[in-house]
């Protein structure tokens, strides 16, 4: 678990925005979804067997979610600044650090880092 969590992984880049622009620029998307803007995180492939994997594309979704240490900003006030959040599916991706789930829109603010992890060890994550 303490790999998983504090272990190196590939770099990978996100959003270069302050927190205020990253406020700004979502409240200027107009995009009903809630947003957690978020530093310090993790994009998690989730390591799926075949049978795993076709029952969650069936749904819309892809084998990945983030965890982030750090939550600078929630629009639901869901969590509190500086909570970790542990994310469901990834839905869409866009713009290199709009990470979409069904339910919210996380910012991936900073660089991060991506990893492989059973999804076991994922859901030990709460």
């Amino acid at each position: 678990m303490s790999q998983l969590l504090y272990g190196p992984g590939v770099a990978m880049p996100g959003s270069s925005m302050t927190k205020e622009d990253a406020l700004l620029y979502m409240r200027e998307r107009q995009d009903l979804r809630p947003y957690c803007i978020v530093r310090d995180w993790i994009w998690v492939d989730l390591d799926l067997n075949q049978q795993q994997l076709n029952v969650l594309e069936s749904t819309g979704k892809q084998p990945a979610i983030i965890y982030a240490h750090t939550v600078l900003f929630d629009s639901e006030k869901r969590l509190d600044i500086g909570d970790f959040v542990r994310t469901s599916p990834l839905v869409a991706f866009e713009d290199g650090y709009l990470f979409a789930t069904a339910n919210t829109t996380y910012v991936l603010l900073g660089n991060g880092v991506r990893k492989l992890a059973k999804v076991e060890m994922v859901g030990r994550i709460f």
